[in-house]
């Protein structure tokens, strides 16, 4: 299984000579100044209004506090997702006004999202996270059914599928694109521009709430999906593959099967949460081992020839506009 570097060499070389290091930085603290302003805003906006609907006659205050049980709310969990959208606008300005390029080029060498890539790399990680979840099942069986009813979960299915879309799209554009893409223009080492954006996107996701042991898989795992997605990138030369993969992972967790208590609103099913008690040292290892083993078949079915899901490099020159 080779992979020709054609597509991404087209892509390290598609910016402009504005995008230098020092810019790079700049634009990263643009879009991480957009990105905690858009949260606080409408987290606080959030916040508030939940507020003044638990002060009404009647209503019990959550147990956790306002702000706590704001975010564990359905609506406190589309809210937040809309915070990415600050992800979005830092990089539109960085991308206009620091390095004059559209937007779009970020997507992939010829300025678009492969559409097909979109939706393998959706129904492969779809596939692989079915995988994951009966494994997981095998190893630990408590799964209850979750609050939400299906008429409320089909209610809310365009909304949490959009702003997971949103949420995952952003990281993507700016690991996967704005940061791969600008370190590959200045570095030819993948030490720099693949492990330092990975490393970045997994330190996200350590959780206050678990254990050592419990984050230490939790990391593992994720620091190997980025890696997929990485080399998905790598592979095509466009992000539309690691875009589908992305979406698909989290629309498992938040949708149907869910491992996280504050995230476990919109889920039909309810795993035992990761952050709570119970949890060995050896259930981390098999946890961090499962999914592992789930990104090395996700790159099977992505990238071995004959899988029916096998992506296609960027070679085409495809120009679009902003």
């Amino acid at each position: 299984m080779t992979i020709d570097p054609a597509a991404f060499e087209r892509y390290r070389n598609s910016p402009n000579h504005k995008t230098t290091l020092p810019r790079l930085l700049l634009g990263t603290l643009i879009v991480i100044v957009l990105w905690g302003a858009t949260t606080v805003a409408v987290l606080l906006g959030g916040a508030y209004a939940f507020a003044l609907l638990q002060a009404s006659p009647g209503a019990l205050l959550p147990s956790g506090g306002v702000m706590q049980g704001f975010l564990s709310s359905p609506i406190g969990i589309l809210t937040a997702l809309a915070s990415f959208s600050g992800i979005w606008i830092g990089l539109w300005i960085a991308m206009r006004w620091l390095h004059g390029e559209p937007l779009s080029a970020l997507f992939g060498a010829g300025r678009h999202v492969s559409g097909s890539g979109f939706l393998k790399g959706l129904v492969a990680v779809l596939i692989t996270s079915l995988v994951s979840e009966i494994l997981l099942y095998l190893l630990q069986p408590e799964i209850a059914r979750g609050p939400i009813s299906l008429s409320s979960w089909l209610l809310f299915l365009v909304p949490i599928v959009l702003l997971t879309l949103l949420q995952t799209s952003s990281e993507e554009m700016l690991f996967r694109g704005y940061l791969l893409r600008g370190l590959a223009r200045r570095f030819r080492s993948p030490v720099i521009w693949a492990l330092l954006p990975g490393l970045l996107f997994t330190s996200l996701h350590w959780s206050t709430g678990s254990s050592a042991a419990i984050n230490a898989c939790v990391l593992a795992s994720i620091a190997a999906f980025a890696l997929v997605l990485t080399l998905i990138v790598y592979a095509t030369g466009n992000l539309g593959a690691a875009l589908g993969a992305h979406l698909g992972n989290n629309l498992t967790g938040f949708l149907i099967i869910s491992h996280q208590e504050s995230y476990n609103s919109f889920a039909l099913l309810n795993a035992k949460p990761l952050e709570g008690p119970g949890w060995t040292t050896s259930d981390a290892v098999l946890i961090a081992c499962i999914g592992i083993a789930c990104s090395l078949l996700t790159i099977i079915l992505l990238l071995h020839p004959r899988s029916p899901l096998k992506v296609t490099a960027e070679l085409a020159d495809r120009p679009g506009g902003a």
